[in-house]
């Protein structure tokens, strides 16, 4: 066999080997992104049904605007933080969990609110969102580990880097912030 072809053989599986590593970090950095567009679409719908709920409380809760105001200032930074990466974004979200909760429990001491339909129907909206939200981030979580880890194994690291590959960073939510609000409609 010629020396040329052992060397075109070797240059066209070294090809193929470089070219599957390239279309396999993109797939990967896609589903990253697919993932965290996921996450976008839940809290779209979240920050969609806050207004829906603060207009279905206003009305009933007079001496409580500092709450209403609090949630619709969170609400107003969430959005805002949304395009500063996933730290600063999970940081204004979890503020707006916490607003949530206070105004779920202002809501507990307005029985003619508790029962309203309206309320109690955008209540649940917003907890079958949050467990959403939390899937999704679950899901992103894990998408950004199986990338990252890709990005620094051997030999993708060889070719992620000089390619213009980078890390991504984890949503993370601070533990408190974590949990679904609790709505008690007993």
């Amino acid at each position: 066999m010629p020396v040329w072809l052992i060397i075109g053989i070797v240059l066209v599986v070294l090809v193929v080997f470089l070219v599957g590593i390239y279309n396999g970090l993109v797939t990967r950095r896609n589903r990253v992104d697919e993932a965290n567009s996921q996450i976008q679409v839940q809290l779209k719908r979240r920050h969609d049904l806050i207004p829906n709920l603060v207009n279905a409380v206003k009305g009933y809760m007079d001496f409580e605007k500092g709450v209403l105001t609090q949630v619709t200032e969170a609400r107003a930074g969430a959005i805002a933080a949304g395009a500063q990466g996933p730290a600063a974004q999970a940081q204004a979200e979890n503020v707006l969990t916490g607003a949530l909760r206070s105004l779920f429990a202002v809501v507990e001491n307005y029985p003619t609110l508790k029962a309203n339909e309206n309320v109690l129907s955008l209540q649940e909206q917003l907890t079958t969102t949050e467990n959403q939200i939390s899937f999704s981030r679950q899901h992103y979580n894990a998408t950004v580990l199986d990338y990252n880890n890709s990005l620094q194994t051997f030999p993708n690291v060889l070719i992620a880097g000089p390619l213009g590959f980078t890390k991504r960073e984890f949503f993370a939510a601070e533990p408190e912030a974590a949990e679904v609000p609790v709505v008690n409609l007993g």
